[in-house]
């Protein structure tokens, strides 16, 4: 078999993977919505709102759980289900970041936040629309997470497996709340050190993106110490490699890709690594020019034209693609001395790949 055939065969399994994924998710979601909102809230957006949030994602979290249950376990629906509750953890993060962050927009739509202050106005209901659509989401995330724990005790895996993945799990959460903290800090103040951007690279999108996932799906699986070892090695860095990639799109990203607006993080103020990078690369006079576009009132157009121009040309682009590619040529050598099945082996390397790739 050829390296080509591998790579076309993994890449058809993980298309599948997700497609599976998404039909179980939304279908739970309905189920639940169903369960929870018919003769109580039922002409709120919450009905249809709720399983179109789930739709549309990457389902990387997931792919990655479930790939690293591949690494010691065999193809099971049950594990597929378990890898999937992640999904929803996602969504979870996602509607409460998006209120924290002000977010307009989500995967090309009206962010939830939205979506109820806009009902809320048009229902001309008393106070404020803004604060109604800001708490619904919030409540929304916390169904998210809930119905995520369910469909994952519900998924039909023993009570050894999931005793063995609760440690991960629990620390998936725990480290994703933690980051999210600690990137409020760092946006609240003037910018933060390269090492403190790391620190929340790490907790908030690295580990929760891959490292997590993986061995949580490892663990479920009762995979050997060094297989988790290995995969703790490769989910580290590459996590940090996707979320570099995640802050480029943020700044230079087609709104048709990242269905957000164009420079939104920019628009926000978001100290991402991108950002902070350029500041340590910065010359006297590009220093001070960010300093003037970081005490603007309001980020407009022309302003975030002029500030991905600075960040081009203090050379921050340019070095924090190197980064990303060193972390994913480094996290496949991590996971190369260790004899995994040649499906998983395949599908880390096109997951690797996928989640960096540079999209212009």
């Amino acid at each position: 078999m050829t390296a080509t055939s591998t790579a076309a065969g993994s890449v058809a399994w993980l298309d599948a993977l997700r497609r599976r994924c998404a039909t179980d998710v939304h279908a739970f979601v309905t189920e639940r919505v169903r369960e929870h909102f018919t003769g109580r809230a039922a002409d709120t957006p919450a009905v249809g709102a709720l399983p179109e949030f789930v739709t549309g994602g990457k389902f990387l979290r997931p792919m990655f759980a479930y790939t690293g249950w591949r690494c010691g376990g065999p193809e099971d629906a049950a594990a597929l289900r378990a890898a999937a509750s992640l999904e929803l953890l996602h969504c979870f993060a996602l509607a409460q970041d998006d209120v924290m962050d002000g977010s307009a927009r989500r995967r090309g739509r009206p962010s939830l936040h939205v979506r109820f202050a806009r009902w809320h106005e048009e229902q001309d209901l008393s106070g404020s629309a803004a604060r109604f659509g800001e708490s619904a989401a919030v409540l929304a995330g916390d169904l998210f997470l809930v119905w995520s724990e369910q469909l994952l005790h519900g998924s039909g895996l023993d009570a050894d497996a999931l005793a063995r993945g609760r440690p991960a799990y629990d620390l998936l959460r725990s480290e994703l709340a933690v980051g999210q903290l600690g990137d409020l800090v760092n946006d609240a103040r003037t910018l933060p050190s390269w090492a403190d951007v790391l620190d929340v690279v790490r907790r908030k999108s690295g580990n929760y993106t891959v490292r997590r996932p993986l061995e949580f799906g490892a663990a479920l699986a009762g995979c050997p110490e060094d297989v988790v070892t290995a995969l703790g090695t490769y989910g580290g860095l590459l996590g940090e490699a996707f979320q570099f990639r995640d802050d480029l799109l943020g700044v230079f990203g087609d709104p048709a890709v990242t269905g957000k607006p164009a420079g939104d993080d920019l628009r926000e103020r978001k100290a991402s690594s991108v950002v902070v990078l350029a500041r340590d690369l910065a010359d006297r006079r590009q220093r001070a020019e960010l300093g003037d576009l970081l005490a603007l009132d309001e980020i407009d157009d022309d302003a975030v034209d002029r500030w991905r121009d600075l960040i081009t040309a203090t050379g921050a682009r340019d070095q924090l693609e190197k980064f990303v590619d060193e972390r994913v040529r480094h996290a496949l050598e991590a996971i190369d001395p260790v004899p995994l099945p040649r499906q998983a082996a395949g599908a880390l390397t096109v997951l690797a790949n996928r989640c960096t790739e540079r999209v212009r």
